[in-house]
């Protein structure tokens, strides 16, 4: 993820969380492909608002950040107790040990072809359900398919 340096009344604003506490909104267009098919790379932005008070939810998207400082948006699959279990929605691995520390925002919507798709849009809902609700199968799907990938590479040579 890229976040270029912007000038916001005469403040040189050079990080994700700098952005969200001096404009309350975080604008940029997303790297990579974990979070295919809702957003895709080169073509849709995402916008991140401060995090809310108290614990995110069940299939909230939340930006945080690594310990290694890697900034990362993935979906919550499940809120434990000291900690979340969260997974891109093109990804079959979950990641554990991301707490309320590490969440800088969380996804409000996504711009696509200049129309806002919100989080509380029906579409998106529709959607959330039909792409999560499956987890366990798409990710015997995702597995499946790397272990192919995989094979055919060593046959490759």
């Amino acid at each position: 993820m890229k976040l270029s340096e912007t000038k916001m009344d005469e403040k040189v604003v050079s990080s994700f969380e700098e952005t969200l506490q001096v404009c309350g909104i975080l604008i940029y267009e997303n790297e990579g492909d974990s979070m295919l098919p809702l957003i895709r790379q080169g073509r849709d932005k995402v916008i991140i608002v401060p995090k809310p008070e108290g614990r995110l939810k069940k299939y909230d998207v939340p930006l945080y950040r690594r310990d290694n400082g890697k900034y990362v948006l993935h979906r919550v699959m499940r809120v434990r107790t000291n900690d979340y279990v969260i997974c891109g929605d093109n990804r079959w691995r979950c990641e554990t040990g991301i707490g309320d520390q590490h969440i800088i925002g969380v996804l409000s919507g996504v711009i696509r072809k200049g129309k806002t798709i919100k989080t509380t849009d029906n579409w998106y809902r529709w959607y959330v359900r039909l792409w999560c609700w499956p987890f366990l199968l798409r990710r015997a799907i995702f597995m499946v398919r790397e272990m192919v990938v995989r094979g055919w590479r060593r046959l490759k040579g």
